[in-house]
């Protein structure tokens, strides 16, 4: 195991320098810090409408592209300029823009017709294959982030003994889900499946479970068998906790091990707060 983060390969080189491939909000800033706290050269790809300018900001400007969603031979050109050894690609990209708000070019639109399925998994597969066929590394994305890794069991409130048979029914539906790449999570309520996620992601699935308005409702998220770590990292953070709380859903169960709590002494601290109860499974 590599002693920075037990989500990197054991060959890693220190030496080498990382492109942060930035989406949005908080998840690239917080691996842009760890990195940057091992004293590793990093650069920044950054998209047009999504990367933060905070974050942007952050980074001189010999060592910062900021390109538009679907240009794909220009991010293998900056690739190429910054000689990097590894990639790691953080934060979600808005998903409508895989109907609207893409920009494909020459490169793109020729890795887009050998498509059998156009969806976050086959688009994200395709430029992590585009990028190693570079020679550059594409790491989990779950790396230099150990500290903010769900643990197993109970992480913050209390979980009713009545509720562990609902959970295990729960983490069926959701793992099921998951292996069919409709979504990542799903809320239960004893036996009844209230909402499911999709396309729409995680925050929008919670609202719709909340306008039922009723009690004792569970949010389980949960990876899939062949999860692709290196793109797709299911995360939670204090604005799908808000949305929880607004919506009166009070017990978060997160695959241990495999989910990204971001911000996550914040996260918990607003939990216990809020009387929400976060629990790790395997």
């Amino acid at each position: 195991m590599n002693l920075l983060s037990q989500f990197l390969p054991s060959s890693f080189d220190r030496q080498r320098s990382i492109a942060i491939i930035a989406g949005k909000d908080v998840y690239p800033r917080l691996t842009f810090e760890a990195i940057q706290s091992h004293g590793i050269k990093v650069f920044l790809i950054g998209f047009e409408g999504e990367t933060s300018h905070d974050l942007i900001s952050k980074f001189p400007s010999d060592r910062v592209d900021i390109i538009k969603v679907g240009q794909l031979g220009r991010l293998i050109r900056s690739i190429r300029r910054t000689q990097v050894g590894y990639a790691i690609m953080v934060g979600q990209i808005t998903p409508r823009r895989i109907f609207r708000g893409l920009h494909p070019d020459l490169r793109a639109l020729k890795i887009l017709k050998t498509l059998k399925q156009t969806n976050a998994h086959s688009l994200f597969g395709a430029i992590s294959r585009e990028i190693e066929n570079e020679g550059v590394k594409v790491l989990d994305a779950r790396a230099f982030l150990d500290q903010e890794i769900t643990e197993e069991g109970l992480m913050v409130g209390r979980l009713p003994i009545m509720m562990e048979d609902h959970i295990t029914h729960g983490i069926k539906i959701a793992k099921k889900c998951s292996q069919m790449n409709i979504g990542q999570g799903v809320v239960i309520r004893k036996g009844t499946v209230m909402a499911v996620e999709a396309f729409e992601g995680t925050d929008e699935m919670l609202r719709r479970a909340g306008n039922f308005t009723t009690d004792k409702m569970i949010f389980i998220k949960t990876s899939g068998p062949c999860q692709d770590f290196r793109f797709d990292v299911p995360v939670f953070g204090i604005t799908t906790l808000k949305v929880m709380h607004k919506s009166k859903i009070n017990v978060a169960c997160l695959e241990a091990g495999k989910t990204i709590i971001l911000e996550k002494s914040k996260v918990l601290d607003f939990a216990s707060e809020w009387g929400i109860c976060i629990y790790g499974f395997s």
